[in-house]
């Protein structure tokens, strides 16, 4: 809980899932040494976790050429809008007997053409007789609460797991109690992560965000469905680095930092986690 709360208010999209497995190898280190079963380990949830990314990488992207192709083929078209505004700009004047400069300020008109940071991208059209704007919003909406649902679906779980040590507890309260957490965590400190990963490993227009999410939402679903831990963050952020290779507009620097992260979330939750275990346990004692 720790490195997930630390990385979140550093910004980095790291993976829960992958700080519970570092949490449980710690504390099985410290509790039993080398009797912790790390093939089981490295086949049940590290290596899903590894190579979930990966797989959703090339699916985002795939998928997003054929999405392409497909409105290409139907006709839809993009809009652009031609911005025109003043923006002020910051002139250095030396001061006399000074060796500071005063910046004055003063406007101009300006006039930009831009896809992403000064322009909103829409298409134009219509697929089946609804109009592809109107079809985009819905779709990019209705993408992200599957995301959502699939967040549920897989991580859950992981969670719930731990609270059946609590033998008393009602694992039914145990679902609800993790859903509210959730959201309260969402909404008190969600911004840095959202941010970095929706503006800054790539550019991302309503398609581009929509087929990421739906790349996301499958890859986890089936994943849930055959029992495997993955990671909705990592498979997230996969789906969006695809997306950004596909299009030439993604983030090495930030990928690369972000893939650090995820490098050492494992050790450092480990490390917390028998350090706190060792800790209780030296003082119940």
């Amino acid at each position: 809980g720790l490195t997930v709360i630390l990385a979140t208010v550093a910004g980095f999209p790291i993976s829960t899932t992958h700080a519970l497995t570092g949490a449980i190898i710690g504390c099985g280190i410290v509790a039993v040494g080398s009797a912790v079963n790390f093939a089981a380990l490295g086949e049940g949830f590290v290596l899903p976790l590894l190579l979930s990314p990966v797989l959703a990488t090339v699916i985002a992207g795939t998928v997003y050429i054929l999405f392409r192709a497909l409105r290409i083929a139907t006709g839809v078209t993009k809009e652009w809008c031609v911005c025109v505004g003043a923006e002020e700009k910051v002139i250095a004047m030396p001061q006399p007997s000074s060796v500071f400069a005063l910046p004055s300020v003063g406007s101009t008109i300006t006039l930009s053409v831009d896809e992403e940071e000064n322009c909103r991208e829409r298409y134009a059209g219509s697929f089946l007789g609804i109009g592809a704007q109107q079809m985009m919003d819905a779709g990019h909406f209705l993408s992200a609460g599957t995301v959502s649902f699939a967040r549920g679906l897989n991580d859950t779980p992981k969670i719930v797991v731990l609270l059946l040590l609590w033998k008393s507890f009602d694992v039914r309260w145990g679902f609800a109690a993790i859903a509210i957490a959730m959201a309260i965590g969402g909404l008190l400190n969600a911004r840095k992560v959202a941010e970095t990963m929706s503006k800054k490993i790539t550019a991302l227009n309503h398609g581009q965000g929509f087929t990421a999410n739906l790349a996301t939402a499958l890859l986890v679903v089936l994943a849930s469905l055959f029992g495997l831990p993955v990671s909705t963050t990592h498979v997230s952020v996969g789906s969006l680095f695809g997306i950004g290779l596909t299009t030439g507009k993604a983030n090495p620097r930030v990928m690369s930092a972000i893939v650090f992260s995820w490098l050492i979330t494992l050790p450092c939750a480990a490390i917390v986690a028998g350090s706190i275990y060792w800790f209780a346990n030296h003082f119940r004692s």
